[in-house]
């Protein structure tokens, strides 16, 4: 080798050495988050003519970066952006520039914060629907067909990305299936296995042929569906032996009780050790959470919240005294939480940090309690709903022997042209094959913003799994929503998640109670100074709500 050869060789390999080993990068990330249901959006009936759009077509908000900042102050340590990139592809694989563009702008956002971040591609593969069939899938044929487009998306990536640091990592794909839709472990388990093990070794290349950083960048493959079978686990191979490799399976366990939540973990941990961290890489599991997936869809953070706060901490323990890094689905913040930003399950995202940590001091858990939002509804069909609690999927239903009723604070009175609905216990089906609930209204108080209203459980049943603001005009309303307090049989309140549900759209304005909000006693009729509704209209003796004041929001609790 000549003396310029040797140079070169030499600045390589000290280059190459400033990035740390996939084990080292495990450890440093600490406790990761996914940012869900947001770049990964995605409906192929549909045609976006904006990134936004796009971003916010499963009903999260466009991402900010106040909300990683907010992740960073919490204690998280690494966020993983799942995207997807088949609507932004041309019939070439080229990536629309803009959505290219928008990727980077998150990503800036999560390492701007000193935070890691794994990139993926994410829902190009998964399972077939009425609106979307993946194009990646774990056969040799579609391998075939596809090795070139998939390279070829990678090196797109790569080479947008390829100057950034250690702080960014790729991932390969995330739940990769093969033609029939099989879940955990391939229907053909010899051509699957090949198939995900293709793919891997197709992406490793492909990144590495684009030079720069990529060429020692960490980076994530996963095993077939994200599996974490024993079977599955044992048939990933490594596609390099650099050290800059790590592997990825995805854990949504449902337990039973405290024990059999440590058996569930214990074994998982050992599995994960045997057929993974044998072959000389670190393991991340890059999605769990306090929720079973189907056909079980148990949500122990709503139904048992002791034995899901057990889970997590062991789970955070054994899995970091084991080297794994974790990173939890999307949850902690979700919907319109996120745009305060806030979290809607602090009290789980505190349980994560203190399990890895052992101490949450030093650290930031803002809740929704610390805002003030005020939600415009613009209704534009008649009986358009908009959630006030819950949502389409059931997630956070709760009992009515533990809530009496809902407080809902609307900008004037609204009696006669709202009322409240509330979705009770499954009873049976539509004639469309959807669910049917039993189903209560309730009106609003006559003569008052304010209305406290009480739920019926004879009406209900045993369980409440959504509570909406309906309209009862043909005709198009808008009203804006103060506050919507759920209201427990102990006097004590839980905040209501309002969003979209169908027949009218949401804007919203938030602000922190404490510092951009003064208060004001609505006992007391104001004289000086006058006060103004967000109508416009000026009051002498405010309620409950917002007002303006010499210019400035106030709030009158």
């Amino acid at each position: 080798m000549g003396t310029i050869g040797a140079m070169l060789l030499l600045a390589f390999t000290l280059h190459a050495q400033s990035f740390e080993t996939a084990k080292e990068a495990v450890k440093n990330m600490g406790v990761g988050w996914n940012l869900g249901n947001t770049l990964d959006a995605n409906d192929a009936s549909k045609t976006w003519t904006s990134t936004s759009q796009h971003e916010t077509c499963w009903g999260q908000p466009v991402t900010k970066p106040e909300l990683l900042k907010m992740m960073k102050e919490a204690g998280f340590g690494a966020i993983r952006v799942p995207v997807t990139w088949y609507q932004e592809m041309d019939s070439n694989g080229k990536v629309n520039a803009a959505w290219m563009n928008r990727v980077k702008e998150v990503v800036d956002y999560v390492v701007g914060q000193g935070l890691y971040c794994i990139l993926n591609v994410h829902h190009d593969t998964g399972a077939d629907s009425q609106t979307f069939k993946s194009w990646l899938k774990a056969s040799g044929d579609n391998y075939k067909a596809n090795k070139d487009k998939y390279e070829y998306l990678w090196k797109q990536i790569a080479e947008t990305f390829k100057d950034y640091d250690q702080h960014l990592l790729f991932e390969a794909y995330n739940e990769m299936l093969d033609g029939k839709n099989t879940w955990n472990e391939p229907a053909d388990k010899t051509d699957g296995y090949k198939a995900i093990n293709n793919y891997a070794k197709s992406f490793v290349t492909a990144v590495r042929s684009t030079g720069g950083n990529n060429r020692q960048r960490n980076l994530v493959i996963n095993t077939y569906s994200g599996s974490n079978s024993a079977a599955a686990m044992a048939a990933m191979e490594l596609p390099e032996n650099t050290g800059h490799i790590m592997f990825q399976i995805h854990n949504y366990p449902d337990w039973q009780s405290k024990s059999n939540a440590k058996s569930v973990i214990d074994y998982l941990v050992s599995t994960i050790k045997t057929n993974l961290i044998s072959k000389g890489a670190p393991v991340i599991v890059g999605e769990y959470a306090t929720f079973g997936t189907w056909p079980v869809e148990r949500d122990w953070y709503t139904v048992d919240r002791d034995v899901a706060f057990y889970a997590m901490d062991y789970f955070i323990k054994e899995t970091k005294k084991a080297g794994i890094g974790t990173f939890y689905w999307m949850g902690l913040s979700d919907g319109v939480y996120r745009t305060l930003p806030a979290f809607n399950q602090a009290d789980l995202a505190q349980t994560l940090i203190k399990a890895y940590y052992g101490s949450t001091s030093g650290y930031k858990y803002p809740t929704p309690d610390a805002f003030q939002t005020v939600y415009t509804v613009t209704y534009n069909s008649q009986w358009g709903e908009l959630f006030l609690y819950g949502d389409w999927n059931n997630s956070n239903s709760f009992k009515t022997s533990d809530y009496k009723g809902i407080r809902v604070d609307l900008d004037k009175d609204f009696s006669g042209k709202l009322q409240i609905k509330v979705y009770g216990e499954k009873d049976g089906k539509n004639s469309d094959g959807s669910d049917k609930y039993k189903e209560q209204y309730i009106p609003l108080t006559t003569g008052s913003n304010v209305s406290t209203l009480d739920f019926d459980a004879a009406t209900l049943g045993a369980t409440v799994y959504r509570i909406t603001l309906q309209v009862l005009e043909g005709t198009a309303l808008t009203a804006k929503v103060n506050d919507a307090k759920l209201i427990k049989n102990d006097g004590t309140e839980v905040s209501g998640n309002v969003s979209i549900g169908w027949g009218c759209s949401v804007t919203s304005e938030s602000m922190p109670i404490n510092t951009a909000i003064q208060h004001i006693n609505p006992s007391t009729p104001v004289s000086d100074n006058a006060v103004y509704n967000l109508n416009g209209q000026r009051t002498t003796k405010p309620q409950k709500g917002i007002y303006i004041q010499n210019g400035k929001k106030r709030i009158a609790k």
